[in-house]
């Protein structure tokens, strides 16, 4: 590294892709004048990409950039996300939203959801979707940003859900007009410094040199500098999350009406996906190896998906889990060089852009690389992959259903710990465990807990206290201005080909 922080830091970035370019552009952007940017990559060496859904994190991503979010939607055939659909995980011919916002409002201090527990319990209370913004708009399949103001018109998110080998493409493109450098070539071998056994430079098939003083690896599941170079072990998740492979595939649209989220559906030996894009709709069998056999799953997905398909089934392959440190020396992993977890939740562009942020907050402008950096570093990626673990097993381990060998296994397999205590806290008090840092916070344990059949045996004692009349009055006006709100927001297809329009005629 450079020690008397006179000149800009280089900052060599391996891997294209969306974690690469993400990184590249992000650094150029935000550290202007401190960093020097080169991206290496190679045309022959292909992406994981498929049909990516996002979480409401990655517009502010966008925005932070200063990229328009009409002219990047449509770039990638993006369409509006409120939410993601699960069906039959709880049990067969269950469903619930998952949604990007709240469930009504606490009152008297006491969160929404004891209220609406008490209700059911004397059998007044609807569906707790009812009570969320996000979920009514996204069963009427209506959209329009949420208002800036503090109304109920304001108490939810979205994200995207856009072609992801359209987004590294469109990532690039937005680098290269800020001062990223991109080197096209495949790194043969990677000199190191013999005293601090520092990366020195990447050697590439054609003898070009690149030197830097840190090293961003987004060379996706091979690792190559992290894993390979650097020898950072990999922590093995498969005996939790035991879906280790997915098979996608490309569909035309059935109808012209786009719901505005991402439906995942339980199957026999994981579940499959289906996100809504502008010019097609993905769809992907996500099955663990050991229930399922390959062809298996093919079948199975070229089954169950619905329109023309558009290519053959692809298969791919990946290991649940992370580094044990996502930056040693003077290498920081970002996405799948760093860790993987399965799309159930649409994190893992999340998790990229979580490690870009943290890189830039934590980042040497003074050319010198801190110990106490990295550790900070290490421990918010591991909070991150060990919080998000928890909730995917979640979505597994909480069911009713017997129906498999896969299902029967995720049932009644020992936990972790940390997702123990959870689930022990909310079965016992209806309470979900507080945090202030990491994805996935109280609304988003509600609705997995309630949506499969996983009802606490306490509440708030409060609760019982308050004329239950009133209260069921105060959720039905709460329901019908819900209703009302909704029932005025365009479609989401029409509210999509209203943008276009509308960045037409600004062209």
């Amino acid at each position: 590294m450079i020690q008397d922080g006179s000149s800009p830091v280089r900052v060599v970035v391996l891997g294209g892709g969306t974690a690469g370019w993400m990184t590249a552009a992000s650094l150029a952007r935000l550290l202007p004048g401190q960093v020097t940017v080169e991206l290496i990559e190679s045309e022959d060496i292909g992406i994981v990409g498929v049909g990516e859904a996002t979480l409401p994190h990655i517009r502010g991503f966008v925005e932070r950039l200063g990229i328009d979010e009409a002219s990047f939607m449509k770039a990638t055939h993006a369409t509006y996300k409120l939410g993601i659909d699960f069906r039959d995980f709880g049990a067969i011919g269950e469903s619930y939203i998952h949604p990007f916002g709240g469930f009504g409002e606490a009152v008297q201090s006491v969160g929404f959801h004891h209220w609406w527990l008490e209700q059911r319990r004397l059998g007044l209370g609807s569906d707790i979707g009812d009570y969320s913004f996000a979920v009514r708009a996204a069963r009427e399949n209506r959209f329009r940003p949420p208002a800036q103001d503090g109304s109920l018109g304001s108490t939810y998110g979205y994200a995207y859900q856009f072609d992801a080998t359209l987004f590294g493409p469109f990532m690039r493109q937005f680098g290269l007009t800020i001062g990223v450098t991109r080197h096209e070539g495949i790194v043969t071998s990677v000199k190191r410094n013999g005293e601090s056994g520092d990366v020195a430079a990447l050697l590439l098939k054609d003898g070009r040199r690149i030197e830097g003083d840190l090293f961003v690896d987004c060379s996706g599941f091979r690792s190559l500098l992290l894993g390979q170079e650097m020898a950072e072990e990999w922590e093995d998740w498969t005996h939790w999350l035991p879906c280790d492979r997915a098979a996608a595939m490309p569909c035309a649209h059935e109808s012209d009406d786009l719901p505005p989220y991402t439906t995942a559906t339980a199957m026999p030996a994981g579940w499959r996906w289906e996100i809504p894009l502008q010019h097609r709709m993905g769809n992907g069998y996500v099955f663990s190896s050991a229930h399922l056999s390959e062809d298996q799953a093919c079948d199975a997905i070229r089954g169950a998906a619905r329109g023309k398909p558009l290519a053959d089934p692809r298969i791919l392959r990946f290991r649940p889990g992370r580094r044990r440190r996502s930056w040693s020396g003077n290498v920081v992993a970002v996405g799948l060089a760093s860790g993987f977890l399965e799309p159930l939740e649409s994190t893992s562009i999340y998790l990229a852009q979580m490690a870009i942020t943290n890189l830039i907050e934590l980042f040497p402008a003074d050319g010198r690389i801190e110990q106490r950096d990295r550790d900070e570093f290490n421990r918010l990626v591991d909070m991150e992959y060990d919080r998000i673990r928890d909730f995917l097993i979640l979505h597994y381990h909480v069911t009713r259903r017997n129906d498999s060998d896969f299902w029967n296994h995720v049932r009644t397999m020992q936990v972790p710990d940390s997702l123990a205590d959870k689930i022990e806290l909310w079965r016992n008090t209806g309470r979900v465990e507080k945090y202030g840092e990491g994805l996935f916070f109280e609304p988003s344990w509600i609705a997995v807990y309630v949506g499969q059949g996983l009802l606490p045996e306490r509440y708030d004692p409060r609760v019982p206290q308050v004329d239950p009349v009133r209260v069921r009055g105060a959720l039905d006006r709460l329901k019908q201005a819900i209703d009302d709100e909704v029932a005025a927001m365009p479609g989401h297809a029409d509210y999509l080909r209203s943008e276009a329009a509308r960045l037409a005629r600004a062209a």
